[in-house]
C-alpha cells in the first residue's frame, strides 16, 4: 500500500515547492493535485523540479474540458520532466461545469472517456514509432502528425492513466482502458466491496486483464469531532 499526499485546493504556487519537498522527506509516496482553483499540472511541474522519488499525480484532471491531443502533450512533458513519475488522472466531471464552466460538449460520458484514453494512447504510440497517426472514432478525430510536431519516443515511457469512476459504466471503464481506478473520496467500504471492484474487474476481464494490471487508489478523509452515530455507520461501511 502506498501513502500519498494531497496538495489540495487553496495553495499559492509559491507553496508547492515546500509542500513537495516536506511530502518527500516525510516519506510520503506521491503527491496529487485537483482541478479546482487552479490548474492541475502547473503545480506538478514545481513538484518534479524540486523532487526525486515521489509519484505526481492529476486527481483529477478534468478531460472533457480538453482534447486527446493538448493532454497527450502536457503528459508527456511531465513525464519527461519528472524522470518517469507522472500519473495522469483523469475525470469526467459532470455536464453543467464541461457545457456552463467550459464550454465544451457533453454527451455518453462513459462511451466518449473510453475513446478519449484510446485516442491519447493512439496519439503516443505514434510519437513513439514514428507510424502515421490514424485515430477516427465517434467523438474525436486525429489524423495528422507530421516529425515537426512529434516529441519522439519518451526514454521513460508513456505515463500511466488512471480514471476516476463512480458509477457502473464508467467504473467497467477504468477496467478496460486504465492503468488505475481513482476511487471517490466518499465511498464506503461497503459501496468499494460490494460495486466499485465486481464492475472494475469486469472491465478488466473484457479487455483480457487481472488485478495485477491494475492499481486502486483512494482520496480518504478523516473526520474530526464525529458523533458516535456517525462512527458507527462508518465503521459499518454506510453513510449515516
Amino acid at each position: 500500500m502506498k501513502i500519498d499526499a494531497p496538495l489540495g485546493t487553496g495553495y499559492a504556487l509559491d507553496t508547492v515547492k515546500d509542500f513537495a519537498v516536506a511530502a518527500e522527506r516525510d516519506g510520503y509516496d506521491g503527491v496529487w493535485t485537483i482541478e479546482a482553483q487552479h490548474d492541475p499540472f502547473l503545480p506538478l511541474v514545481l513538484a518534479a523540479e524540486h523532487t526525486e522519488r515521489l509519484e505526481l499525480g492529476t486527481g483529477i484532471a478534468v478531460a472533457f474540458a480538453r482534447t486527446p491531443m493538448s493532454l497527450a502533450y502536457v503528459a508527456d512533458d511531465l513525464q519527461r520532466m519528472s524522470g518517469g513519475r507522472f500519473i495522469l488522472g483523469l475525470g469526467s466531471q459532470i455536464k453543467p461545469h464541461i457545457e456552463r464552466r467550459f464550454a465544451m460538449p457533453w454527451s455518453k460520458p462513459a462511451a466518449r472517456m473510453r475513446e478519449f484514453i484510446t485516442a491519447i494512447r493512439a496519439i503516443w504510440r505514434s510519437w513513439e514509432t514514428g507510424e502515421p497517426l490514424r485515430f477516427t472514432g465517434e467523438f474525436y478525430s486525429h489524423t495528422l502528425m507530421t516529425p515537426f510536431f512529434s516529441p519522439g519516443p519518451n526514454p521513460h515511457g508513456n505515463p500511466p492513466v488512471f480514471l476516476a469512476a463512480v458509477g457502473e459504466v464508467m467504473t467497467r471503464v477504468a477496467g478496460e482502458v486504465a492503468d488505475g481506478l481513482l476511487v471517490h473520496g466518499f465511498t464506503t467500504p461497503r459501496y468499494l466491496a460490494e460495486f466499485t471492484i465486481p464492475k472494475l474487474e469486469e472491465g478488466l476481464a473484457a479487455s483480457g486483464r487481472t488485478r495485477a494490471d491494475t492499481e486502486v487508489t483512494h482520496a480518504g478523509f478523516v473526520a474530526t469531532g464525529a458523533s458516535e452515530q456517525a462512527m458507527e455507520a462508518a465503521k459499518a461501511g454506510v453513510l449515516p
